[in-house]
């Protein structure tokens, strides 16, 4: 599977409301010409994953603008719209509406100072609280509604973050972690500092499972949060694969458990020092068989250079275009001369353990709602009326009356995931097709 990863896009209003007077709009443009000739050699993108930034100051025409790029660039890659995340940065937050909010500013005020040892249980307290909870994501109301159609909206307290899967070869499965780094972002309206922000253990849980390999990606890099030791130590001990934005720096490090990219930004401000826009291009093969398997990783880093106007591969200290990487993918090592050894073909099915109730449920809901049909459902739900969407979720009981004054990214993000749950896809994706039809 070949990933493109990018961030920092940065559509600024009204500049970018007006293409013809829009000074980004040329380095965009590069990106997208110069990612057509790049999946030429590679072949189609299997997912976009953009880690955040993609407007400058959280404002719904952003939004709009942006989602147009988007498509151009999803059909350029080859990848269908479905297969597009997002998580939110720093400039997906609107501060003039932390500014506007008392109780915004009271709740991130309340995390950000309380002791070290009970900042997580204050972030539990106000995040299962209807109102703080509401209060602390009004600042990402534009940001929600756009990334809503992506099925990677936030909400309070189930949703502090998403997680997806994708299938990769040999039963291996990618699971997709976006991470929401910008809660405390924009505090009292004032830029962010370095250790200002929080991640909390609630969003590294990253449960280590057989033949799954997590990948993390989060607009903020650990060395940004309060709690940079423990979020950085939890990252690196369980996710293989991480992306990052913000810093505008594009960086590679290659460990032996884990691969970590920081992307380049799409849009660096063009006034800062080492300006110089780029994106990542990583492939992904499973090679070997059983305890053996292991994850191939081929990175292409591209970056902008002037005088020709065009991208370019960063080199390896070797002078090669690809960063090659290797890591053993999570497997249960079967013990020696025990029945637990045999192989599953010349073992009776009574001797094979039934899954609990807790690995079954890991895949399913949420995370099982990455699978291509699934994720182009959630699309076709988002773009029929509002009206239409209530309708169906109230037929199926997948919401109920005390639910429908949530805002729409929340009540139907928890609608859908509701669907997955109880078996009911089916069935929306019936009553979606009915009303397309009309």
């Amino acid at each position: 599977m070949l990933l493109l990863h990018i961030a920092d896009i940065h559509f600024r209003s009204p500049d970018c409301l007006n293409p013809d007077l829009d000074p980004d709009r040329p380095y965009r443009s590069a990106l997208v010409q110069d990612l057509k000739k790049r999946v030429i050699e590679l072949g189609p993108v299997g997912a976009i994953l953009i880690a955040g930034d993609i407007a400058f100051k959280g404002a719904k025409d952003e939004y709009q603008t942006a989602m147009h790029w988007i498509n151009e660039l999803a059909a350029v890659a080859g990848c269908p719209m479905e297969r597009v995340f997002v998580v939110p940065g720093n400039h997906d937050v609107d501060r003039g509406c932390i500014l506007r909010s008392p109780q915004t500013r009271n709740a991130q005020a309340a995390i950000a100072n309380a002791l070290h040892e009970r900042r997580e249980r204050e972030l539990r307290e106000q995040i299962y609280d209807k109102l703080t909870g509401q209060a602390l994501l009004a600042p990402l109301e534009a940001y929600n509604d756009f990334a809503k159609m992506l099925n990677c909206q936030v909400y309070l307290p189930e949703r502090l973050y998403w997680k997806q899967d994708l299938e990769l070869e040999n039963n291996v499965i990618l699971r997709l972690h976006g991470l929401t780094s910008v809660l405390l972002s924009g505090m009292d309206g004032s830029d962010d500092n370095r250790e200002s922000l929080y991640l909390s253990p609630l969003q590294t849980v990253l449960n280590p499972e057989e033949d799954v390999v997590n990948l993390v990606i989060s607009h903020h890099p650990p060395d940004w949060f309060m709690d940079q030791d423990d979020a950085n130590d939890a990252i690196c001990g369980r996710a293989k694969i991480q992306m990052f934005g913000h810093k505008h720096r594009q960086r590679i490090i290659q460990d032996q458990q884990y691969i970590r990219y920081s992307a380049g930004a799409v849009n660096p401000d063009r006034n800062e020092q080492g300006w110089q826009p780029g994106y990542n291009l990583v492939k992904l093969n499973v090679v070997g068989q059983g305890s053996n398997r292991q994850l191939q990783i081929c990175s292409h880093m591209l970056q902008w250079q002037t005088n020709p106007d065009k991208f370019r591969y960063i080199e390896t200290p070797e002078g090669e275009s690809v960063f090659s990487h290797t890591i053993k993918i999570p497997g249960f090592e079967q013990p020696i001369n025990s029945t637990d050894a045999l192989d599953d073909s010349i073992r009776s099915p009574a001797d094979i353990p039934e899954p609990s109730t807790d690995e079954k449920s890991e895949t399913s809901g949420e995370a099982a709602m990455g699978d291509a049909i699934t994720r182009n459902l959630v699309y076709r739900f988002w773009n029929l009326k509002s009206s239409e969407r209530r309708e169906i979720a109230l037929k199926l009981d997948l919401i109920s009356e005390d639910e429908i004054s949530l805002p729409e990214p929340e009540l139907y993000g928890r609608a859908l995931i509701r669907a997955s749950d109880q078996g009911k896809l089916e069935d929306l994706a019936r009553e979606v097709m009915n009303r397309e039809k009309n």
